[in-house]
């Protein structure tokens, strides 16, 4: 069945008014109104509302499904076949405020679980031959459900059959290096029990976490599916999400400076906090997946299927305390980071600014923006416009040549300073376009004719440059003002999200509030040219090598992502600076890099991690597998090598600032921290090279 917006929720309306005075107040009543006031929501604000139709109802019924069953492990294909009835009705059951789809699949999942918890305790009471040449496919989008429970069963067979071969082989590895005491002189099959009797741990652990979980936890994830159809960046908030996101947007956040979520049956990092503890660490990298957490000299606890506040639970704690990481990285690999916890130093977020020298000798200007942030609260709080203007005017009174604006990893922030912050490069103008549904685009324009910084300008970016950071990239790209410099693309996110509580959107109903908040797109950016930023991001003028060189990243990665389109372009010129001879830059540039062997293996470790990524059927003999882990490990670490040495030379800090950073140890340390960063930046050695030819133009 097929209903049109106005019509359809002109019925909820009278629905809701009907329920308000004649319905009892239990957990159906608030399901009832929770679908109805998110859909609502996005009906009447969502930039791109779709129809709750049948085509609707399918799509929902598939996310649905591959979210509550990502790995395959719980359902079969008869599961499957019973739910089908229900594939286009899911817009009915909308209008309707019922769940039953969602009930039946909920006691389908609990079914299974109950089935398999039988199937990995039977499996793992016997030892595993590790001859046999077999395979198994990892990731589980690739594996097909079931047919039946023999099936089933014997991919879970193969499933722990692996996890119990990666242990051993650890095993093995660390009594060969005579790591643990506890191993030596233990036999392969010794050590191979002991490895199925860690895999029995972690799974019964999770199924009692499992055993946990309660019919809102499987709720958030149908709500979510229902507002992710719509697109990646709309979804629903339980109040204490929202709290949680608040928080997280504050800045004040304690433990190891990382922002977490929920990603199917993992968690997955979703940025890391400059100037924290996991930042400073290095290894913890956004889009990482948290597998397992240990404290201290503590066996590790697996948080597979945890639910994300208990996962931040346990990554949390006091000050000077360790937390070991057991991460799943991008590329598939597995890798262990521990991580002293601390205070997060919330200056480390600000913009910062460095000399630096080309091998020629020119003095080059180097300001890093880890975020566009703006303290809405406080008129007096920190603007990231305002420090930027503060580093360019130091900058210049140093006499630099040309500057260097690095927003690499940068995901964005206050629009209202990306548009001030772009106006200290050109005289006042079109910065940007912002659309709403059914209107024209409002033009937001810099109106300061002044310009803080008239010379060569650089902006590094990479795959995870987003918002804010592809509009200032995109408007120097489009008034030829600036080299932009990076990945193949930035991240591609174009739109703009707004929260709605849904308990002042809503009224009645106090018996069953609080009912979250759901956030939604309301705006898409279009560049002053016309294109959007949405999807394909900004595509720098120079492209550097990095290790996602291969690999899908960003917005397209993304399930449902809106659209790229265009719109009128706006008229915008410049008279600061014109970018010159941009061919020859690039021509010159590709050369450099086609030359230097470090940016060779750049790409060759890129090819690699989309070989592992596409190729993700591992065998399950010992000795195959060791050799071909032994075999990565060493490109591995041939790898890490090459970013051992500084290849950026005549880098120091402002010498106003030098005694600032020196009367606080922890500040010292931190800024050490980063020069050698700076120094070891092959990235940034090309950007200077780049730079000097803008300055022999």
């Amino acid at each position: 069945m097929k209903f049109k917006g106005p019509i359809f929720f002109s019925f909820l309306l009278a629905c809701l008014l009907f329920a308000a005075f004649y319905r009892p107040a239990d957990n159906a009543e608030k399901e009832a109104v929770l679908i109805h006031s998110i859909l609502d929501g996005v009906n009447r604000y969502h930039f791109a509302p779709k129809d709750i139709d049948d085509s609707f109802s399918e799509t929902l019924y598939d996310l649905y499904l591959e979210r509550i069953d990502p790995g395959r492990r719980w359902l079969t294909q008869a599961d499957l076949k019973s739910l089908e009835v229900y594939k286009t009705q899911l817009d009915d059951e909308a209008a309707d405020g019922n769940y039953d789809y969602f009930d039946l699949s909920l006691q389908l999942v609990k079914k299974g679980i109950e089935k398999t918890e039988s199937y990995f305790k039977e499996i793992l009471d016997q030892p595993f031959d590790f001859t046999i040449d077999e395979s198994y496919e990892l990731d589980g989008k690739k594996r097909p459900f079931a047919k039946d429970d023999a099936e089933l069963r014997e991919a879970w067979r193969k499933m722990l059959k692996y996890e119990t071969l990666t242990r051993l082989e650890e095993k093995l590895e660390a009594q060969e290096k005579g790591e643990d005491e506890e191993l030596k002189g233990l036999s392969v099959e010794e050590l191979e029990k002991k490895s199925r009797e860690d895999v029995l741990k972690v799974f019964s652990d999770w199924y009692d976490r499992l055993g946990r979980r309660d019919r809102n936890d499987y709720l958030n994830t149908y709500l979510n599916s229902v507002t992710n159809v719509f697109d990646p960046h709309t979804g629903y908030f339980e109040p204490i999400e929202k709290q949680n996101f608040d928080i997280t947007l504050s800045g004040k956040l304690e433990g190891i400076g990382a922002r977490l979520q929920s990603d199917g049956e993992f968690t997955k990092v979703s940025s890391i906090v400059v100037g924290g503890p996991a930042w400073k660490q290095g290894d913890l990298k956004e889009n990482d997946k948290i597998v397992k957490v240990g404290q201290g000299d503590e066996e590790p606890v697996d948080v597979t299927g945890m639910e994300l506040d208990d996962v931040v639970s346990l990554i949390r704690g006091k000050k000077g305390t360790e937390v070991r990481l057991t991460v799943k990285k991008v590329d598939g690999t597995v890798e262990q980071i521990s991580i002293i916890r601390d205070i997060v130093i919330l200056e480390e977020g600000f913009a910062k600014s460095l000399l630096l020298h080309t091998p020629s000798k020119e003095k080059i200007g180097y300001i890093y923006l880890p975020r566009f942030y703006d303290d809405f609260s406080d008129e007096n709080g920190r603007s990231c416009a305002e420090d930027v203007n503060k580093e360019l005017e130091k900058l210049k009174a140093q006499n630099v040549q040309g500057v260097i604006l690095d927003l690499r990893d940068n995901p964005g922030g206050s629009l209202r300073d990306v548009v001030t912050m772009s106006g200290l490069f050109v005289e006042s103008g079109p910065v940007v376009q912002v659309k709403s549904r059914d209107r024209t685009p409002d033009v937001l324009q810099d109106v300061d004719p002044g310009v803080t910084w008239d010379g060569p300008l650089i902006i590094m970016v990479n795959s995870f440059s987003a918002s804010a950071s592809e509009i200032i990239a995109a408007a120097m790209q489009d008034y030829d003002r600036a080299v932009i410099v990076g990945s193949p693309s930035t991240f591609g996110k174009g739109t703009v999200q707004r929260f709605i509580d849904l308990d002042r959107s809503v009224s009645g109903y106090y018996e069953i509030k609080p009912l979250g908040s759901v956030k939604l797109t309301i705006q898409k950016f279009y560049r002053i040219d016309g294109g959007s930023t949405q999807l394909r991001g900004v595509e720098p003028d120079i492209v550097l090598p990095d290790d996602f060189y291969y690999l899908e990243t960003g917005e397209k990665e993304s399930e449902f992502p809106m659209k790229w389109t265009e719109i009128a372009p706006v008229p915008h010129e410049q008279k600061v600076y014109q970018v010159r001879k941009l061919d020859q830059l690039k021509a010159k540039s590709a050369q450099r890099v086609k030359n230097n062997p470090v940016f060779q293996e750049i790409l060759a470790n890129a090819k690699r991690l989309k070989d592992q990524r596409d190729n993700s059927v591992y065998t399950l003999n010992l000795d195959a597998f060791h050799t071909q882990q032994d075999e990565l490990q060493k490109k591995v670490d041939a790898y890490k090598d090459l970013f051992e040495q500084d290849v950026v030379f005549g880098v120091e800090n402002l010498p106003g600032e030098v005694a600032y950073i020196e009367a606080e140890e922890g500040r010292k340390a931190r800024n050490e921290d980063w020069l050698k960063d700076v120094r070891r930046d092959v990235h940034l050695q090309e950007t200077l090279l780049i730079m000097h030819d803008m300055l022999s133009n």
